[in-house]
């Protein structure tokens, strides 16, 4: 174990490290590698920055996820006092799960900067702000939120790549695969509308051969766009266990060989091993050849304590006063490994070349469930459109109107199949490639549909828009209906360039965002909850039972 206090050691740390000599090197991909701009071949020799935030478990969060999380890169102070242990460490690159839009980032990532650190950066949120497992839909606040994100960073010269999604798609789970590559595909799209040179990435749950490597192949191949939208395949995997022989990873070498795209560890370091603490002797053997003809180094996990797993994975300890780190052995090895790591530096940027991308899976009836049609650009002046021409709309008597939308969707849908309506038009279906044309909208849009719908089916009642008070009759609604109005403003849904998101107004609504509202919490961080996301994640099963609604997704996860 090792103590330091923050101001002597960050004073160290700063003056080994020098004053910053302008921009980091942009890094790009060319084919399967990762490339400086001036040629050098680049490899992610990393850890996983994040501390956890809070979970609420039971059946309601069968996956264990948190429903808050702490903004790190907002922590001024925690990033000083952690900055002199990420340098002795060594690493090039961290990888964050999760940041508020909303706040200022400018200190840490200067800092970070500085000692030539880049970021990995998760565009989702806990609980609303990513895509579901189990039911999943890419919609215009789940979009919005990962571009709000976007424009707050982009001005950061280390930011390495941004990640659609951390272990949301599983072999129980597939049909989440198709949402997954529409959102690679526009935020890729809207990257190069404002000429960002950062890649598009995606963290994968390990798993069987089959399922890890139909996936793989699917976040890759052509769908109809041209080209994969993924730039950095990142692997969760945990398979290397303390000593093991340099041979553990042949076989995955060899699965992965004519890989079109980067890939990296975007996890590793197993804990159930024996000794303690990890050896991390996986190391050597990542960052040498044959290994480094495929992969583009790694992230180990993680920097701090995984606390919902007994404080497992840590590698550092904060006092109480969030001021002073206390490192363990799992951190001097760390450090002595990577301080080891020397990069190749072949191939050359200019020889090297890009593998043909890999033919799509084809749904097998065996575990792979997934149609290759993917789900359209969600479109906000379209759902806006359909928002406004609606006669019953959703009015809650809360701004925290997240549990209601839950309930309320359920009742709702009910209700309309009674009368001779359909929610099959907010619908979303990634096993049958089948995407209901207000499946792209917010879900208090669809809500304000199936509403629509209900009240119209019967004859325009007053007591038909009610819903408990949280409907009202819009009275400047025009007179084609709910499927009137879906046909005039969403004729066709397609795939768009994506605009910058509309502009958030305090005070306001603001239905459309998921993103974080913060308060301060000191040197510790800041802890954020999602927007409206009170109550249990159970309260969002309504909503997801029914169109597969946004609710939480694999955000802070481990093998």
């Amino acid at each position: 174990m090792r103590t330091g206090s923050t101001l002597a050691l960050a004073a160290t740390a700063l003056i080994s490290l020098g004053a910053s000599v302008g921009a980091l090197p942009k890094v790009s991909r060319v084919g399967k590698y990762l490339y400086t701009d001036s040629g050098d071949r680049f490899f992610i020799k990393g850890i996983g920055y994040q501390t956890q935030g809070i979970i609420v478990s039971g059946p309601d969060n069968p996956y264990n996820q948190p429903s808050t999380f702490v903004d790190n890169l907002a922590d001024s102070a925690g990033c000083a006092r952690d900055l002199p242990y990420l340098h002795k460490l060594g690493v090039n690159a961290i990888r964050v799960y999760s940041a508020n839009s909303s706040l200022d980032h400018d200190a840490c990532m200067s800092a970070l900067s500085a000692a030539g650190i880049y970021v990995i950066l998760d565009l989702t949120l806990p609980l609303n702000g990513s895509i579901d497992t189990t039911l999943p839909a890419w919609s215009t606040n789940t979009l919005d939120q990962f571009l709000r994100t976007i424009d707050t960073f982009e001005k950061y010269d280390n930011i390495l790549a941004y990640n659609v999604g951390n272990e949301v798609v599983s072999p129980s789970a597939t049909q989440a695969a198709p949402f997954i590559v529409a959102a690679a595909r526009d935020i890729r799209a809207y990257l190069n509308s404002i000429s960002s040179s950062a890649l598009v990435g995606y963290a994968a749950i390990d798993g069987s051969s089959t399922f890890v490597d139909d996936f793989a192949d699917y976040l890759a191949c052509d769908h109809g766009s041209g080209g994969g939208a993924l730039d950095l395949f990142g692997l969760n995997n945990y398979e290397w266990c303390g000593a093991a022989a340099n041979t553990t990873f042949n076989a995955l070498n060899a699965r992965y060989a004519n890989y079109p795209i980067a890939a990296y560890f975007s996890e590793f370091g197993s804990e159930n091993c024996s000794p303690n603490p990890r050896l991390w002797t996986e190391i050597p053997v990542m960052f040498s050849t044959p290994m480094t003809d495929v992969w583009s180094g790694g992230s180990a996990f993680g920097y701090f304590h995984a606390i919902s797993r007994g404080h497992e994975f840590g590698m550092a300890t904060i006092s109480a006063d969030n001021t002073s780190v206390t490192t363990n052995g799992d951190f001097d090895n760390l450090a002595a490994a990577y301080k080891a790591v020397t990069f190749v530096t072949t191939p050359a940027k200019g020889s090297a070349s890009a593998p043909s991308l890999p033919a799509c899976p084809a749904s097998n009836g065996t575990g792979w469930s997934v149609s290759t049609k993917l789900p359209p650009t969600p479109n906000d002046a379209a759902c806006d459109c359909l928002a406004n021409a609606l006669s019953c709309v959703f009015n809650p008597p809360t701004p925290d109107y997240t549990v209601l939308v839950g309930n309320l969707i359920g009742v709702a849908c009910g209700l309309v199949d009674q009368v001779g309506g359909s929610c099959d038009d907010i619908s979303a279906n990634g096993a049958t490639g089948v995407y209901g044309a207000v499946g792209m909208c917010d879900p208090t849009i669809k809500l304000s549909y199936v509403f629509s719908q209900y009240y119209e089916l019967n004859h325009h009642a007053p007591a038909a828009c009610s819903f408990s008070g949280n409907a009202v009759i819009n009275t400047a609604a025009g007179v084609a209906g709910a499927q009137g109005a879906m046909s005039s403003c969403i004729p066709s849904p397609a795939v768009i360039t994506p605009s910058a998101p509309p502009v958030l107004v305090p005070g306001a609504g603001n239905k459309n965002s998921s993103s974080a509202s913060g308060n301060s919490s000191g040197g510790g961080g800041v802890t954020n909850a999602p927007s409206g996301a009170i109550g249990t994640r159970g309260a969002w099963v309504g909503v997801s039972a029914v169109l597969g609604c946004v609710v939480g997704a694999a955000v802070w996860t481990l093998a």
